[in-house]
C-alpha cells in the first residue's frame, strides 16, 4: 500500500474518530426536546458516511465487511473511495450464530447494514440489539417511522446474513446477541399511529422474529433442566472490545487479590508456558488483551471469561449480580432474560392471530404457560415477595435485590399478588433520583448508585400496568429531573445517572468508567416518561 494512501487512512481515522468521541456541544435551544430531535440526525448511521465505520473501542484502521455473495452496493463503493475505507467480504455464508468465528477474519471491522440506524453515542458507534428497543420507542414517539422501521428491519438482515441478532454489528460480535426484545419492536412499528398495514411485511417479520427465538431455546441457551434460558457467548478468553480499557480485567484481578472472600475460583496462576495459559486461560497468542491481563503472577479462569462473555450478552456489564464481576453469569436462569421470552412468545402468539395462523397462535400460548410455570417455581421468592435470578449449577435462588423483578410487570407475567408483592419492595431501589439497579455498592456501574434509563423504563411501565400508577409516576418524575437538572448544567444527555445524588457524576471503579453523552436509549425513554407524567400532552 503506498505510504501516502496509508498516511490518509490514518489521518481520516483519527480525524473520524476524534469527531466521533467529543461530547456534544450544548445546544442554542435549552429544550430538551429540541436536543433529542436533533440527537435523532446526530446519532444516525449510514453507509454512506465516514463517522458509521469508525469504531473507538479498537485501534486498527477502519473495515467494513459485506456478507459473503452480495454485490458492493453503490452507495459503498462510494463511501470506499471518499473516506478511505478497506472493503472485504465475509469469507462464508452464516446460517446461525457461531458459524464464523472472529479468529478467522485478519481484523476487526464494522458489518454492513442495508438502511440508516441510530448508535447510542462516542464509543458505542454501531447499532445495538437491546439498545434500539429504547431508541425505538423515541423514533415512535417522534413519529420518525421510516427511521424505526429501517432498524428493524436492519435486525431481519443481521438474522438472514450474519446468523442472529448480533449484540452489535460489528465483527467482534460474532459469538453473541443481546437481550431479545425484537418482537417487542416489531409490535412497535407495526401497530404505531399511521404505520402501514403490510400483512407481507408482517409474515416476513413473523418469520425473522421466529429464527430469532430459536436462538434463545437452542442447548447453548437452556438453563440446566429448568425449562429456562440463560445468556451464553459462544466465544473463549477476553472480549476483544475491551481493547480501549486496558486496565479492565488486570483491576478485577487486583480486585480478587485484596479481597480473599471474593470468587477466588476465577483466579489461576499464570505460567511461562503459552499452552497452559491457553487452557486455563485464555490465548496470549491470540489476544492482545490476554496477554495483557495478568497481575502478581495470576490470571483469570477461562471459566470466568466465560462468565464474563455471557454477561455482556445480558447487556448488564458489570454488576455483581452473578457472582463477582458476574463471572458466573452463564450458571444463571436470569429474571430479566426469561421475562423477556415470556413476552416474546405472547407477541408471537399476537403476530400469529394477525396472521390468521390460529394453530401457531395456540402453540405460542402453550410455550407462554410453559415458561410461566418454570418462572414460578424457579424464580419467584413467595417469602420475600420478589423475583430472583436461579443459579442452575448450584441449583438455589440467588438472594441479590436487583431491579430486574419488575420485568415481570412490564411482560404481563405476574399475577396481581405478585405485583402488589414486588412494588412492597420498592425501597429497596427507589432513590431521590430514580431507581437504582440494586441496593449493593460494588463499585460497576450495573449496581447502586446508579440508575439507567432502560431498566427505569420496564420497572415504571411495570408499575403503570399493574395499576401502580402514583408509584410509576413519581419514579418517573424523579428520574426525568435527575436527566432534566444535568441537562440544565452541561446540555447533554448521558447513558446513566448517579440517582442517589441526582447528577450524571458517576465514580466507576472498575469497568466502563465514562459518561457518555448521547445517549440514544436515554432520549426515547425520557420521551416514554414524559408521555406517562403528562398524558395528554
Amino acid at each position: 500500500m503506498p505510504k501516502l494512501f496509508l498516511a490518509t487512512i490514518l489521518l481520516t481515522t483519527s480525524a473520524i474518530a476524534q469527531a466521533t468521541l467529543q461530547p456534544a456541544p450544548a445546544p442554542p435551544s435549552t429544550d430538551i426536546h429540541a436536543y433529542i430531535a436533533n440527537g435523532w440526525q446526530t446519532l444516525s448511521r449510514s453507509m454512506v458516511e465516514c463517522k458509521s465505520v469508525v469504531d473507538p473501542k479498537v485501534t486498527t484502521t477502519p473495515i467494513l465487511y459485506l456478507p459473503a455473495g452480495l454485490p458492493t452496493p453503490p452507495e459503498v463503493t462510494a463511501m470506499q473511495q471518499q473516506c478511505h475505507v478497506e472493503v472485504r467480504s465475509l469469507p462464508h455464508k452464516i446460517k446461525d450464530l457461531g458459524d464464523l468465528r472472529p479468529s478467522e477474519l485478519p481484523k476487526e471491522g464494522l458489518l454492513y447494514l442495508p438502511k440508516k440506524y441510530v448508535v447510542p453515542g462516542g464509543r458505542f458507534n454501531e447499532m445495538y440489539g437491546w439498545d434500539s428497543y429504547f431508541i425505538l420507542l423515541g423514533l415512535v414517539h417522534d413519529k420518525q417511522l421510516d427511521l424505526a422501521r429501517g432498524m428493524v428491519e436492519n435486525f431481519f438482515f443481521e438474522i438472514e446474513n450474519y446468523g442472529a441478532i448480533l449484540n452489535a454489528n460489528r465483527t467482534y460480535f460474532f459469538t453473541r446477541s443481546q437481550p431479545p426484545f425484537l418482537s417487542s419492536m416489531i409490535r412497535e412499528v407495526y401497530e404505531a399511529p399511521g404505520a402501514p398495514q403490510d400483512p407481507k411485511w408482517l409474515a416476513h417479520a413473523y418469520d425473522m422474529a421466529r429464527r430469532d427465538y430459536a436462538l434463545w431455546t437452542s442447548p447453548a441457551h437452556q438453563a440446566g433442566s429448568t425449562g429456562l434460558a440463560a445468556y451464553h457467548d459462544l466465544g473463549e478468553g477476553p472480549v476483544p472490545e475491551m481493547a480501549d480499557d486496558s486496565a479492565y480485567y488486570p483491576d478485577v484481578i487486583r480486585y480478587l487479590e485484596a479481597h480473599p472472600d471474593s470468587d477466588q475460583q476465577y483466579l489461576v496462576p499464570d505460567s511461562s508456558d503459552p499452552a497452559t495459559v491457553a487452557r486455563t486461560s485464555c490465548d496470549t497468542q491470540m489476544s492482545k488483551v490476554c496477554a495483557a491481563a495478568v497481575v502478581d503472577g495470576h490470571r483469570l479462569s477461562a471459566a470466568y471469561f466465560r462468565g464474563d462473555r455471557a454477561m455482556r450478552e445480558s447487556g448488564f456489564d458489570t454488576t455483581f449480580r452473578f457472582g463477582t464481576f458476574s463471572g458466573s453469569t452463564d450458571h444463571y436462569a436470569p429474571v430479566c432474560l426469561n421475562a423477556l421470552l415470556f413476552k416474546y412468545e405472547q407477541d408471537m402468539a399476537h403476530l400469529a392471530t394477525l396472521l390468521h395462523r390460529p394453530a401457531e397462535a395456540a402453540s405460542w400460548k402453550a410455550r407462554a404457560e410453559i415458561r410461566h410455570q418454570a418462572i414460578d417455581k424457579f424464580l419467584w421468592n413467595p417469602a420475600a415477595g420478589m423475583y430472583f435470578d436461579y443459579d442452575f449449577v448450584d441449583q438455589h435462588r440467588s438472594t441479590y435485590h436487583y431491579v430486574t423483578t419488575f420485568y415481570p410487570l412490564w411482560a404481563g407475567l405476574a399475577s396481581q399478588v405478585q405485583a402488589t408483592a414486588v412494588r412492597s419492595h420498592l425501597a429497596y431501589f427507589e432513590r431521590p433520583g430514580g431507581l437504582a439497579l440494586s441496593d449493593v455498592t460494588s463499585g460497576v456501574q450495573w449496581d447502586q448508585p446508579y440508575g439507567w434509563a432502560p431498566t427505569t423504563w420496564l420497572a415504571v411501565s411495570g408499575l403503570e400496568k399493574a395499576g401502580f400508577h402514583e408509584d410509576a409516576t413519581r419514579i418517573a418524575k424523579s428520574f426525568s429531573a435527575t436527566v432534566e437538572d444535568n441537562f440544565k448544567r452541561d446540555g447533554t444527555i448521558r447513558e446513566k445517572y448517579n440517582v442517589v445524588s441526582g447528577s450524571a457524576n458517576v465514580q466507576v471503579a472498575t469497568g466502563y468508567k465514562s459518561n457518555v453523552v448521547g445517549f440514544g436509549w436515554t432520549n426515547g425513554v425520557y420521551l416514554k416518561l414524559q408521555d406517562l407524567i403528562q398524558p395528554t400532552k
